[in-house]
């Protein structure tokens, strides 16, 4: 973890908050796949569209594993502080969910800030999971497995579906959190001691946030920050795996411990020596495989694909 963070100093390259929204994607899109593991083949890869509450089309790719038919599906919110992040940035990480799991991974490109404020994101990821509620068995998987899941932004909106299943009563067989958002505001022990120099920086997390909810009242919104929702029982279980030295660890255990106060069953894993993205960095961080091999055992599990 040490050399890739030498390494991206001696790059140089400007942080993401110190450019415009768009040139900040096209760098996080550039880098995305520099520490990656190669793309695991797939039986198969459709693009899909999934129609949004407003009629807008969003784009949607589906990785199967196999060409079995009724397999379980895990739908995919991608990282990126609501503002980068795509289909092609998180291709690598879903092809291995896909491939250790042996469940279809649909990955969804839900719209971005700061062209699309707070609520878009969450309508969006959660419009997306009741369509797949439907339209499960046209695409060949279960309609009884289905799981939520994804990283950094990707699981805040996981963690808010999750919230909106119970209260739909559509049952999810996990809720897959990598290092999730889920306070209101940036004022953790974690934050304070990790802010700085480590990938994900303070200013760049209020440059993230800045720009999906430009106001105090949307902070304090319980889909932006799940850990104020009224209630957490009777939520699907919880699989979370958390960086050690990430500004957001905090948020991930002050969540966990909600969950499991509420009775909701939570496995808790923390990688030792390791940043934010870090799942993203297969190819140089054994803590990476790690981590994918232990959220497939956790879908495997909750899918009874043991």
């Amino acid at each position: 973890m040490r050399s890739v963070l030498q390494g991206l100093a001696r790059a140089a390259r400007p942080p993401l908050h110190h450019l415009s929204p768009a040139q900040a994607r096209a760098a996080y899109e550039a880098g995305a796949g520099v520490l990656e593991l190669p793309r695991a083949p797939m039986a198969r890869v459709q693009n899909l569209q999934i129609p949004a509450r407003d009629g807008s089309p969003l784009p949607a790719r589906l990785y199967a594993p196999s060409s079995a038919a009724g397999l379980p599906l895990l739908l995919y919110l991608h990282g990126g502080g609501f503002t980068v992040g795509s289909l092609d940035t998180h291709e690598v990480l879903c092809r291995e969910l896909a491939r250790l799991t042996g469940c279809l991974v649909l990955a969804l490109d839900y719209r971005l800030a700061p062209e699309h404020r707070f609520p878009t994101a969450h309508d969006d990821a959660w419009d997306a999971l009741q369509w797949l509620a439907l339209q499960a068995p046209a695409l060949g998987a279960d309609p009884a497995r289905l799981a939520v899941g994804g990283d950094s932004a990707g699981g805040t909106l996981s963690a808010y579906c999750a919230l909106m299943a119970r209260d739909a009563g559509l049952p999810l067989a996990l809720q897959l959190l990598f290092y999730p958002g889920t306070t209101p505001y940036q004022d953790t022990a974690a934050h304070a001691r990790y802010g700085q120099g480590l990938i994900l920086e303070a200013a760049g997390i209020d440059w993230f946030f800045d720009n999906y909810l430009p106001t105090r009242a949307q902070r304090e919104d319980w889909r932006f920050a799940p850990l104020l929702a009224a209630e957490h029982e009777g939520l699907a279980p919880a699989w979370i795996g958390l960086a050690e030295c990430d500004p957001l660890a905090d948020d991930g255990i002050l969540y966990a411990d909600c969950l499991r106060a509420a009775r909701v069953p939570v496995a808790l894993e923390i990688y030792a020596g390791v940043t934010h993205e870090f799942i993203k960095m297969g190819r140089i961080l054994p803590e990476a495989r790690q981590a994918h091999a232990d959220a497939a055992q956790a879908l495997r599990q909750a899918f009874s694909l043991e």
